[in-house]
C-alpha cells in the first residue's frame, strides 16, 4: 500500500504566521493561523518591518501548535514546505528560513512554494475537486485568472496591471474611514447601501483580454468622495461601498466566466482573500448555475493566507519531483511562471 505523505506547510508572506499539517495534499490534520490584524490596524495597513518581527516571535509557537493539533511530532513529517514568494521579503525570509532549518535538521526534503500556487491549491483541501479548471485568484496583492491544466501545471490567462482587487478594497475602505482590513468592512457595510447609487467606470478592456485594472476605479471613488465633501453634500458611506463592491464583483465574475468559455472548460473556482466576499460568492453561484458551470470555492478559512494551502501545493510539487535546495532565497516579486 502506498505510504501516506505528511507535509508541514509554513506561510509567512504578509501578516499571517501560519503552519499546517496536511496528509496527501488534501486532508487537513491541523491549520494554525496567528493574525497580526490588530497590530497593524492603527497604521491603516501592514508595516513590513513590524510584520517581520512578529513572525519571528510567533513562528516557533505556531509550528509547535500545528504539530500538537495534528497529534504528531517532527519524526512523522515527510516533507517541509514554505512560501518563498511573492510577498514581503522580510516576512518571507522568516518562514522560509525556519522551514529550511527544520528540513535540514530532520534530514527530510524541503519544497519552496509559490504563494499564488498555494491559493490555487486551497481548492484541493478537504474535498475531491481536481484539475482541469479555471481559477480566479483575488487577494490583497494578486488578481489572476489561471487555467489549471493539472496539479502544478498552469497557464496564466490574465493578471492585474496595477492595483489588485484586495488592494483596491483596502484603499477605498481607508478613504471611506472604515479602517483595515478593508475587504470585510466593505462587504459588511455594503449590505446597507445601494449598489447602483454611483455608476463608477468599469475596466473590462478589449474582448478576450483577461487582465485586471482597478486603479482607475479606486481613483474615481476617491475623487467623487472628495467632490461631495467639498460641496458639503450628505455622504452615505454604505452607498459608496456598495457601488464600489458591485463594480469589482461585476468585473471579476465576468472575466472568470468569459475565460472559462474561451478555454471551453466547465469547471471554475475562486481563491484568495477576496474569495470570501459574500457578494462575489452569491453572484458567481448564480452565474455558474445560469451558464452551466461547476463552481467550487475553498472554505473561508482557506481563502486567507494559511499554511494548509502551502502544504497542499508542496505535496503536489514533491510527488512530481520538485524539491528545493537549501540555498533557495525569498523572491518578493515571484511570478507563477
Amino acid at each position: 500500500m502506498k505510504k501516506d505523505i505528511i507535509v508541514l506547510g509554513i506561510e509567512t508572506s504578509c501578516d499571517e504566521t501560519s503552519a499546517s499539517v496536511v496528509k496527501n495534499g488534501k486532508t487537513v490534520m491541523s491549520n494554525v493561523i496567528y493574525s497580526q490584524i490588530d497590530i497593524h490596524k492603527k497604521f491603516g495597513g501592514v508595516v513590513p518591518e513590524i510584520a517581520s518581527r512578529n513572525h519571528i516571535e510567533a513562528i516557533g509557537k505556531v509550528v509547535k501548535e500545528a504539530l500538537d493539533e495534528a497529534s504528531i511530532n517532527l519524526d512523522k513529517v515527510d516533507v517541509v514546505a514554505a512560501t518563498y514568494g511573492p510577498g514581503l521579503v522580510g516576512a518571507l525570509l522568516v518562514g522560509l528560513s525556519y522551514g529550511k532549518a527544520l528540513a535540514y535538521g530532520k534530514g527530510i526534503p524541503f519544497v519552496g512554494v509559490n504563494h499564488i500556487e498555494g491559493h490555487i491549491s486551497a481548492n484541493y483541501l478537504d474535498g475531491d475537486f481536481e484539475p482541469p479548471f479555471i481559477c480566479l485568484i483575488a487577494s490583497g496583492g494578486h488578481s489572476h485568472i489561471v487555467f489549471v491544466k493539472d496539479y502544478g501545471k498552469y497557464e496564466v490567462l490574465g493578471r492585474t496591471v496595477d492595483d489588485a482587487a484586495g488592494e483596491a478594497f483596502d484603499k477605498v475602505a481607508r478613504a471611506l474611514g472604515l479602517g483595515y482590513p478593508g475587504g470585510p468592512k466593505i462587504d459588511e457595510i455594503s449590505k446597507k447601501g445601494d449598489p447602483y447609487k454611483y455608476n463608477f467606470p468599469k475596466s473590462f478592456m478589449e474582448k478576450d483580454n483577461f487582465d485586471f485594472s482597478f486603479s482607475g476605479l479606486k481613483t474615481a471613488v476617491i475623487n467623487q468622495l472628495h467632490k461631495e465633501k467639498q460641496k458639503g453634500s450628505q455622504i452615505d458611506i454604505a452607498d459608496y461601498a456598495a457601488s464600489f463592491q458591485m463594480n469589482v464583483v461585476d468585473v471579476l465574475t465576468s472575466k472568470l466566466i468569459e475565460a472559462a468559455k474561451y478555454k471551453n472548460i466547465n469547471k471554475i473556482s475562486i481563491a484568495g482573500g477576496v474569495a470570501s466576499n459574500s457578494l462575489l460568492r452569491e453572484k458567481l453561484s448564480r452565474l455558474a448555475s445560469e451558464e452551466g458551470f461547476m463552481l467550487h470555492y475553498p472554505k473561508q478559512i482557506y481563502c486567507t493566507d494559511n499554511g494548509a494551502m502551502i502544504a497542499s501545493a508542496g505535496y503536489f510539487d514533491y510527488i512530481s519531483g520538485k524539491v528545493s535546495g537549501l540555498d533557495l532565497n525569498a523572491i518578493p516579486y515571484l511570478k507563477l511562471f
